[in-house]
């Protein structure tokens, strides 16, 4: 586990972001039994952890646009992502930013 802090990344990598983060709801990881899989593990490294503590990036399927390339391989990027409806895009002004550049697939915000 790791402190919260901020990173080389336009998007910090803290606990208020994992937990706004919508890449779990992403259409891109719909099918995606790795995602899955480390969402249901992530809630509970969540639950487990002080509040000042955040889980290792590799094991949050999301928040992508602050910590890179998602780790999962059966992710399908031809699906549209939904970057544009979520509240930690639009806090660091992601707007300028191709969402179908998929941050999972091309790595974080800088």
């Amino acid at each position: 586990m790791s402190s919260e802090n901020d990173t080389d990344s336009k998007v910090p990598y803290k606990r208020s972001n994992i937990e706004r983060c919508m890449c779990s709801q992403c259409p891109v990881q719909a099918d995606s039994k790795c995602a899955k899989e480390k969402l249901q593990s992530s809630k509970k490294l969540m639950e487990g952890l002080p509040a000042g503590e955040v889980p290792n990036p590799e094991e949050v399927p999301g928040i992508y646009c602050s910590t890179g390339k998602a780790t999962c391989q059966d992710l399908n990027f031809d699906r549209e992502c939904i970057c544009g409806t979520c509240e930690v895009w639009k806090e660091y002004g992601l707007e300028g930013v191709d969402p179908n550049n998929h941050f999972c697939l091309h790595g974080r915000a800088t």
